[in-house]
């Protein structure tokens, strides 16, 4: 049901004209869904700029039981701002570095912050904030909060959830619960923050967060290896480990199709390598200390590696520009499949040391379904999340193979599931991945689910429909 004059107005006394959106064209970029599966549309786009306008908003809402939608910077890849109706709620002027601790090794910050102006206030700082990913430079930290993200520095440093001490939310009544404390000892009570973190918005609105910081690194080394097998990826990152400690800071798994396409597709890309090899990894060391011999410690690591027939080749980074186009080789890969043509994505996980299996099962399984089928997987090997990404037979019709999107869905998450992992690494449920939770999660975990929704947001106005089907009274 539409939105009647009398709400629309009151949503302008709280926010001022600026700050609703009601035009269609206006409303527009808010209502793109990122992948273009799925119609977003909803009444109204309201921009809040402070916690309490947004408290106002909230109240407003709940009295009508009008749904909302937080919406970050939109770059979501499984629908959770996908509205149907109601309001979407922008944190896009919520975006205030509010204050950076640099002895504390914490920065306090509005929702609506963009990743890399985070990173950046850390730098300035002499400090680190770890979470790296290729939306960083448009994706807001509200959005990385609820979807609890992971990225490239999940080995070192851990997902999102590991890297925040405290939030501030607007409930579904309106009121505002502030856990801002930024302790990293705390044990009064239950965590309640990590209640909202990975919720997707469903259960409140992130509007401000005191993350984690580091001491900034002092040296790195990045390297390319190239391997002839699939197995021997896991012997390397055991090897590296083994030699280099929690300084190995990034472990990223690329098929040869991945390095392909970039270069394909990708304008200044270029195969740092002679010679083509079946298997790529992307691997960073970091430390806090200048004197750090990484660079020996990694040759040395890759001398052995080379000797035991792990690895065929490596390249190193020699300057910065050099280290960014290795990474851009691997951050490209999902631009470079849309160019290719048709893409069914999987975001999975599984105990690291089954990851090479799965890449193998699921490879045979889609292969057997569809001959021609062309297996794309990439992603964070070293902490077991897998993007096993499939690109359509050339010459088939894309929209033809879109449409087996939920028969390959099927085919690889039974064989992630049997293996004793997750069909959502680091992106969320939202909607896309909904109805598919349904089916494997076990009953009483979709139970307690329910009943936390139940207890937090009883009238179903906050994001809903995500994660899983729920009814209000």
């Amino acid at each position: 049901m539409p939105l009647s004059n009398a709400f629309a107005e009151k949503l302008t006394a709280i926010v001022g004209s600026g700050g609703v959106l009601t035009d269609a064209a206006d409303r527009a970029p808010y209502e793109a869904e990122e992948r273009g599966l799925m119609d977003s549309n909803c009444d109204a786009v309201v921009r809040p700029g402070d916690t309490e306008t947004l408290a106002e908003i909230v109240k407003l809402c709940a009295a009508g039981k009008v749904p909302m939608v937080a919406m970050g910077g939109n770059t979501g890849l499984v629908g959770g701002g996908v509205a149907d109706g109601g309001v979407i709620i922008s944190t896009e002027r919520l975006n205030k570095i509010i204050k950076v601790d640099a002895l504390n090794h914490t920065m306090t910050v509005e929702a609506g912050c963009i990743l890399a102006d985070i990173q950046d206030a850390a730098e300035a700082k002499d400090c680190l904030f770890p979470l790296s990913l290729g939306a960083e430079g448009s994706c807001r930290i509200g959005g990385n909060l609820s979807t609890n993200a992971g990225g490239v520095g999940v080995l070192r440093y851990g997902n999102t959830r590991d890297l925040v001490l405290g939030l501030e939310v607007v409930l579904a009544d309106g009121r505002v619960w502030s856990g801002l404390g930024g302790l990293r000892k705390d044990n009064t009570g239950y965590d309640l923050k990590h209640l909202f973190i990975g919720a997707e918005g469903t259960l409140g609105i992130i509007t401000k967060a005191v993350l984690k910081l580091y001491p900034l690194p002092r040296a790195k080394v990045t390297v390319m290896a190239g391997l002839s097998d699939l197995n021997n990826i896991l012997a390397l990152f055991d090897r590296v480990r083994a030699a280099c400690g929690d300084r190995l800071t990034a472990f990223e798994m690329i098929a040869e199709i991945g390095l392909d396409l970039v270069v394909r597709h990708i304008p200044d890309s270029t195969d740092p390598f002679a010679e083509r090899h079946p298997w790529y990894v992307l691997l960073e060391l970091t430390s806090p200390r200048s004197g750090d011999n990484l660079r020996g410690d990694i040759e040395a690591a890759l001398g052995d590696a080379l000797e035991a027939g792990e690895i065929a080749d490596a390249v190193f980074a020699e300057s910065e520009a050099q280290t960014a186009a290795l990474w851009k080789l691997r951050e490209e890969i999902p631009a470079a499949q849309s160019r290719e043509g048709g893409s069914i994505k999987h975001d999975v996980s599984v105990p690291v040391s089954s990851a090479c299996a799965l890449v193998a099962r699921a490879t045979a399984a889609v292969e057997a379904e569809m001959p021609g089928i062309r297996v794309c997987a990439f992603g964070h090997m070293g902490d077991g999340n897998i993007h096993f990404n499939l690109t359509q037979p050339e010459g088939m019709d894309k929209q033809a193979f879109i449409g087996r999107w939920g028969d390959f869905n099927t085919i690889v998450h039974d064989i992630v599931i049997a293996m004793g992992g997750s069909i959502s690494a680091e992106h969320g449920i939202g909607l896309v991945k909904r109805d598919e939770l349904g089916h494997y999660a076990s009953a009483i975990e979709l139970e307690m689910m329910r009943v936390i929704k139940r207890a937090f947001d009883p009238d179903n106005i906050m994001n809903p429909g995500k994660i899983f089907e729920f009814e209000a009274p």
